[in-house]
């Protein structure tokens, strides 16, 4: 199964024989150093994609729960593969792969998640399984190709949007009639908007809106603020920074 050279004798020839044929390695007897290895390998390299993480999401913030939950996800992975192909039959794998695959759902079942960090998520599996396979090598060379591809693409801020998906809450007297009244200040400062929710406070003396909008990225988001603010008789309004969720989620049943 294991096709790494001998850890402590050799260990310097694992990327020497990267691209050697392995048609005749060893598969089924593997040593406990070459278990051993794959497994710290997967570990390590799941350990530098949270590095990857990390410096990918300065601005936006990480957990670190998250963080460590990809080393970890890694060498999970690439111990069930180890111990499933262990198996005489092809079963094995397919039993392996398949367990494995599942891990990656368990933190989205929960929360929505974002896609980014799905993507970090499978990366590191990949890593896993190809440690698991014994490839160490190959694991090493796309880690370096896939971890470049993350951190160019976040330097160069690559597809980026020209707008801001946004939430606004706008706060109105009962009597004012708001159908239209701040299309010509949407159209000045955003590039679509619609209407989601209308909503009564105050004893129905008051009515709370709320717009799913598009800010333009060069708009002054405090004159929009004071646009609208002239229009709704100067009561609250809030310029939410994400986009507007249509799901309600219940806190209590969670």
């Amino acid at each position: 199964m294991l096709n790494i050279v001998r850890p402590v004798a050799h260990a310097a020839g694992i990327f020497s024989r990267v691209y050697q044929d392995q048609s005749a390695a060893d598969l089924n007897f593997p040593t406990a150093g070459q278990v051993l290895t794959c497994v710290v390998s997967a570990l390590v390299l799941g350990f530098l994609i949270s590095l990857v993480y990390i410096f990918t999401h300065r601005k936006s913030g990480y957990t670190q729960s998250y963080v460590i939950t990809m080393p970890m996800l890694s060498a999970l992975v690439s111990t069930v593969i180890i111990m499933m192909c262990l198996l005489t039959s092809g079963a094995g794998m397919t039993a392996a792969i398949s367990l494995t695959g599942a891990f990656s759902l368990v933190r989205f079942r929960s929360a929505p998640g974002d896609p980014r960090d799905i993507s970090y998520i499978f990366f590191a599996m990949a890593m896993g399984v190809v440690c698991g396979l014994g490839f160490v090598g190959y694991a090493a060379v796309f880690f370096l190709i896939l971890a470049a591809a993350l951190v160019i693409l976040h330097l160069t801020d690559f597809a980026a949007p020209h707008t801001q998906d946004m939430t606004l809450k706008i706060t109105i007297p009962e009597n004012l009639n708001y159908n239209g009244l701040f299309d010509k200040v949407m159209e000045k400062y955003t590039t679509s908007w619609k209407l989601r929710r209308v909503k009564t406070t105050d004893f129905g003396t008051l009515f709370d809106l709320v717009y799913a909008v598009r800010v333009k990225t060069d708009a002054d988001q405090k004159k929009f603020i004071d646009d609208i603010r002239a229009l709704n008789g100067n009561l609250n309004v809030t310029l939410v920074l994400y986009k507007y969720d249509d799901q309600i989620y219940d806190i209590k049943a969670k």
